[in-house]
C-alpha cells in the first residue's frame, strides 16, 4: 500500500515537470511592480532606458604622439658628416692652390715675354746703329780711334778742374767719332733723338744747344773768313812793299 502511494506521487511529479517543460512561459521585459521583489544578479547592469539623456561630447585627453613608422629603404635626412666637411675644405684648398699656380705661371710668362722683347729691341737697335756695307765704314778701327781720342782728352785735363775733366774727353771722343765714323754717329744721333722726343724738356734743351752750336760754328766760320781775308790782305800788302823795295834797288 505504501509502495503504491509512493509510485503515484512520483508519477504525478514527473507529469508536472513534463507539463512545465512543454508549456511555453511568457517572459516580460519588465515585470509587474512588486513590493518585495527578489534582486536578480543582472540588476547591476546599466540597461538602456526608453528616453536616454543627451550625452555630453567626450573630452579628448592629450595623448602622446604616435611614432611614424620609418621605412628603412628611404634615405634618412642627416647633416654633413666630418668627412663631407673635410672634403669641402680640401676642395677649397685645391682651388686656391690652382689659382696661385695659374697666377704664377701668367706672371712668369709675362716676364719671359718682356725679356724676349727687350732682347729683340736691343739687337735691333744695335743692328740699326751699324753702318751699311755700301758706306764702306768699318767699326773696329774707328771705335779704337774714338777711344784713343777720349783718353788723350782725359790725359790733357788730368790736372784741370772737374768741369774740364768731364767735358773735354767727351768732346774729343764725339769729335773723333764724327770724323772717323760719320754714318755710325748719324745713326746714333737719330736714335738718341727718338728717345729725347719722349721727354719734351730734354728735347728742347737739345734743340737750344744745337742752335747755340750752329750759331757758334757760323760765327767762328765768319771770323775765320775775316781772319783769312785780313791775313791775305796783310800778306799782299807786305809782298807789294817788298816788291817795291826790290824795284827801287834795281
Amino acid at each position: 500500500m505504501a509502495a503504491r502511494v509512493l509510485l503515484q506521487r512520483r508519477a504525478l511529479a514527473t507529469m508536472a515537470l513534463g507539463g512545465m517543460a512543454l508549456t511555453p512561459a511568457t517572459v516580460l521585459a519588465e515585470g509587474p511592480p512588486q513590493e518585495h521583489k527578489k534582486r536578480s544578479i543582472y540588476d547591476d547592469l546599466d540597461l538602456p532606458s526608453a528616453n536616454p539623456a543627451p550625452l555630453s561630447p567626450p573630452v579628448t585627453q592629450p595623448s602622446a604622439p604616435i611614432p611614424t613608422p620609418v621605412d628603412e629603404d628611404q634615405p634618412r635626412p642627416h647633416g654633413p658628416t666630418p668627412t663631407d666637411r673635410l672634403a669641402v675644405q680640401i676642395g677649397h684648398a685645391r682651388l686656391a692652390l690652382y689659382r696661385a699656380v695659374a697666377a704664377t705661371e701668367v706672371k712668369l710668362n709675362e716676364t719671359m715675354d718682356s725679356a724676349f722683347d727687350l732682347e729683340q729691341s736691343f739687337t735691333s737697335t744695335l743692328a740699326s746703329l751699324a753702318p751699311g756695307r755700301e758706306t764702306g765704314e768699318k767699326l773696329m778701327p774707328g771705335a779704337i780711334y774714338v777711344l784713343v781720342a777720349a783718353m788723350a782728352g782725359s790725359i790733357v785735363t788730368r790736372n784741370r778742374n772737374i768741369v774740364l775733366r768731364a767735358t773735354v774727353p767727351l768732346a774729343m771722343g764725339v769729335g773723333a767719332g764724327w770724323t772717323v765714323l760719320p754714318v755710325t754717329m748719324r745713326n746714333v744721333a737719330d736714335h738718341t733723338w727718338k728717345y729725347e722726343q719722349k721727354v719734351p724738356a730734354v728735347a728742347d734743351a737739345h734743340l737750344r744747344a744745337r742752335e747755340i752750336l750752329q750759331k757758334s760754328g757760323s760765327f767762328a766760320k765768319v771770323h775765320k773768313d775775316l781772319g783769312a781775308r785780313y791775313v791775305d790782305e796783310k800778306v799782299t800788302d807786305a809782298r807789294e812793299i817788298v816788291e817795291g823795295w826790290v824795284k827801287q834797288g834795281k
